[in-house]
């Protein structure tokens, strides 16, 4: 004979699962009027699905607990559904101070005309000393991440960074890293420098444009920060700007896919080493519009890229030269003006 506990674990599980169906198969019967109180003798029972509990309707006796739900489960298709059937409240989130876990008084006065002085006044009070008991950190979070939310709308980044960028910088803020630079300052920075480990690169132009913090600035902080997290960040490659400038100067994927050609073969003659990676993939978004008859002129191009017309028409030389194909876009380009 086997001892108890010897019995393996998925023994011991299968045991307990059986013995939980029959506690709410128990209940269902206590439910439907087989059972009566023990204590008082009456047959009206209350569920309470949420605690998984059946009581006494009489002398609130609880005659089961831990009842597993046996009714059908359901989904919620849209928004009014979801707010109907959540089950539980906002998911935790590293872009509020606070996780999203506490509750603040808010600062509107809303409908306080609706009732008396001297509940007017205990709300006033209760605001005033949530802001007296809130820690330093929290505070600095709270301002930091609404900067943050800012940014990340102003340059229309997605979900994972905005989450990423919001963890490095309460890390930061833990390792005293703020301490004597601005706040802006280390949000641009760590957004920078998230935006290109997500691959979804901004230039710095357009990260001063948004936060309003000298280049220079960011630069700096970008560097130490970057080294006291110990956040390793690859080079940007021209690829990763395509599919954003494309859609800036409103080209299609045929486009899209024949710029990716150009750079893949421009990398094996090393074309894109050493070369900023915005002023290359603006070349061959250049060349690729030019092939399929959807042409921009350099100065459209420049404009949305963040680059001079010197930039491109060098890059531009450098890419139709090495892979032989300066006579087939030449030719393209005077179809056009003619």
């Amino acid at each position: 004979m086997v001892k108890r506990s010897q019995r393996p674990k998925t023994v011991k599980v299968k045991e307990k699962a059986n013995q939980m169906v029959g506690r709410a198969k128990t209940a269902s019967k206590v439910m439907h009027g087989k059972f009566k109180c023990p204590d008082c003798g009456s047959s009206h029972m209350l569920e309470d699905s949420s605690r998984g509990e059946v009581s006494c309707g009489n002398c609130g006796l609880i005659l089961e607990e831990n009842i597993i739900d046996l009714t059908q489960e359901w989904r919620a298709f849209d928004q009014e559904q979801r707010s109907k059937r959540a089950r539980t409240g906002a998911p935790l989130t590293h872009t509020k101070h606070d996780k999203g876990m506490i509750t603040e008084i808010g600062r509107g006065s809303g409908e306080l005309f609706k009732v008396s002085a001297r509940k007017r006044a205990q709300y006033y009070r209760l605001r005033k000393w949530q802001k007296r008991l809130i820690e330093s950190k929290d505070r600095n979070l709270s301002f930091a991440l609404s900067e943050l939310q800012r940014l990340v709308s102003f340059l229309g980044l997605p979900k994972n960074v905005h989450e990423e960028v919001a963890k490095q910088y309460e890390k930061a803020v833990d390792k005293g890293l703020v301490r004597g630079r601005s706040m802006e300052s280390v949000v641009a920075a760590l957004l920078y420098a998230i935006c290109r480990e997500y691959k979804t690169p901004r230039t710095l132009d357009e990260i001063t444009d948004a936060s309003g913090v000298d280049k220079r600035e960011i630069g700096r902080t970008y560097r130490y920060v970057c080294r006291e997290l110990e956040i390793r960040i690859l080079p940007s490659q021209p690829e990763d700007y395509i599919p954003r400038f494309a859609t800036m100067l409103g080209l299609s994927d045929k486009v899209q896919a024949g710029a990716m050609e150009v750079l893949r073969k421009a990398k094996k003659y090393d074309l894109a080493s050493g070369k900023g990676p915005t002023g290359v993939a603006a070349a061959a978004l250049y060349i690729a519009a030019v092939l399929a008859d959807e042409k921009r002129t350099q100065r459209e191009v420049a404009d949305v890229v963040g680059v001079t017309e010197v930039t491109i028409r060098n890059r531009y030389k450098e890419i139709v030269d090495k892979l032989g194909i300066e006579e087939e876009v030449e030719k393209k380009i005077k179809e056009d003006e003619d």
